[in-house]
């Protein structure tokens, strides 16, 4: 065993790992990247094939993302921004307001609903905790309601700090937890595949293409805000993942379904909070747009502007962590006050605005925006959507779902009567390691494997990571047959 392996089983815990299993077995020590690659201790290359747990937009060592690291530790690493600011913070706020409003929406929302102002955090967690106590105060002062109440959707992740938790709806992450959470209420995720209200008969598609519903997913949330509203006071907020939900299983929604939603949110004063730590900037949106106009958020692809935007990740291209909560004028003025009001945002970060994330976020925007992206970014859609096709002749792929550059395949026992498999049967982690014996690294969701490449993955590489899931489907299924 290597060095660095049996120093990290001595004295390492992991995340989202179970350690008795990690124990007994000696585990993969990255050592190094560039591109869509890694390079491990014993000098295996594997492909990136989740981005680094979804982080990564550009790839390893990209040098315009490691040219505006080197210059911007040249001058300061980190300050206080606590009653301070700095250079790249600033800038960068200023470019996530100018992202979070584009032109194609401004006229449809108005001023009242521009995303203005910028909350910094650490990470995708933190900016839902900075998110909910906003909203929760805002409601409060506004008068909205006294006991502000939250609504999310079924199969929720949106973090693991307390808040963030207590909006979940995955017991296997959550219920461990039950005693220290506030009480919430939830919806129907908008599941085509897996739908109760969906009369279609399982077919090779997508099954949002095929599907045969009365949108019942749209009127579980306008009978809920309703019976809220009879109860004396709207909800606070709903917290949605635009586009898709990842944790849930990389669940796709269809289309208008989020259009819907706001539409019945505005009518009640609930507000919307958009969690795009995983959609934004790129990631599950189409690279061309049917208008023409590149929607960096799946909230904007969705024709929908919400009141907090909620954003970590990719914001620094995968190289630091760092948040970002948006929202509007109204929402910070509810905050504005003499000093003996007390109406401070009491929340904060020792790191909020650190200037070597902030640098290497601008960094990101100017890449996102380089023609020479956006075209590999269409490079890698179109090679996922034409390779992925092959998968649909094996009998355990029940549903393929794409949006933008994130490939879902949902692993079942019989595609045509979409029997799932038992998590204790590890289905998804058994065709994972064998990803894995070739060279292909990615993590899957209970039975859903997920295909996420890094915006500079080469044809030749995105077409490597899905013939090596058709054979280790193959070799799996056809050892357990």
């Amino acid at each position: 065993m290597h060095p660095l392996a049996e120093l990290d089983r001595t004295h390492v815990w992991h995340p989202f790992t179970q350690m008795q299993e990690w124990l007994g077995q000696e585990p993969i020590v990255i050592t190094s990247g560039e591109g869509a690659c890694l390079h491990d201790a014993h000098g295996n290359t594997y492909l990136d094939a989740n981005s680094s747990i979804w982080t990564n937009l550009h790839g390893h060592r990209h040098p315009v993302l490691d040219q505006a690291l080197q210059e911007q530790v040249h001058k300061i690493a980190h300050s206080s921004f606590l009653g301070l600011s700095n250079e790249p913070a600033a800038q960068l706020a200023g470019e996530l307001v100018r992202l979070a409003n584009p032109a194609n929406l401004a006229q449809s929302v108005g001023e009242q609903a521009a995303l203005t102002k910028v909350f910094y955090s650490d990470d995708g967690s933190t900016a839902m905790e900075v998110a909910l106590k906003q909203a929760y105060q805002f409601a409060k002062r506004s008068g909205l309601a006294e006991t502000p109440r939250f609504l999310s959707l079924e199969g929720a992740y949106h973090g693991d700090t307390l808040g963030a938790v207590s909006l979940g709806q995955i017991d296997l992450f959550h219920k461990s937890y039950e005693g220290m959470l506030f009480p919430k209420d939830y919806v129907m995720s908008p599941y085509c595949y897996r739908c109760p209200y969906n009369r279609a008969k399982p077919d090779r598609a997508d099954a949002r293409s095929y599907r045969v519903c009365h949108w019942e997913c749209v009127e579980q949330v306008e009978k809920a805000c309703a019976k809220k509203m009879t109860q004396g006071e709207p909800y606070a907020a709903m917290v949605v993942e635009p586009g898709l939900q990842g944790a849930a299983g990389m669940i796709p929604q269809p289309e208008g379904w989020l259009e819907r939603i706001s539409k019945i949110l505005k009518s009640q004063g609930t507000q919307l909070i958009a969690d795009e730590v995983m959609t934004g900037f790129g990631r599950a949106t189409e690279p061309k747009s049917n208008d023409g106009v590149p929607h960096w958020f799946a909230s904007h692809a969705a024709g929908v502007q919400p009141d907090f935007l909620v954003l970590a990740k990719g914001l620094t291209g995968g190289y630091l962590p760092m948040a970002a909560t948006l929202t509007t004028q109204r929402v910070f003025d509810a905050f504005l006050g003499q000093y003996d009001e007390f109406k401070t945002f009491f929340h904060g970060h020792s790191f909020t605005g650190n200037a070597l994330g902030s640098a290497l976020g601008l960094a990101n925007v100017k890449l996102l925006e380089n023609k020479a992206t956006q075209h590999q970014r269409e490079i890698v859609a179109e090679t996922l959507r034409a390779g992925s096709k092959a998968l649909w002749e094996l009998p355990q792929v029940g549903d393929i779902r794409q949006c933008g550059l994130v490939l879902a395949v949902e692993l079942v026992k019989d595609w045509q009567t979409r029997e799932p498999f038992a998590l204790e049967e590890r289905a998804g982690i058994r065709v994972c390691a064998a990803l894995t014996r070739r060279g292909v690294l990615t993590r899957p969701i209970g039975n859903v494997l997920v295909i996420m490449p890094p915006y500079c993955s080469t044809k030749a590489q995105v077409q490597k990571m899905l013939i090596a899931l058709h054979e280790s489907l193959d070799e799996v299924f056809s050892t357990s047959a």
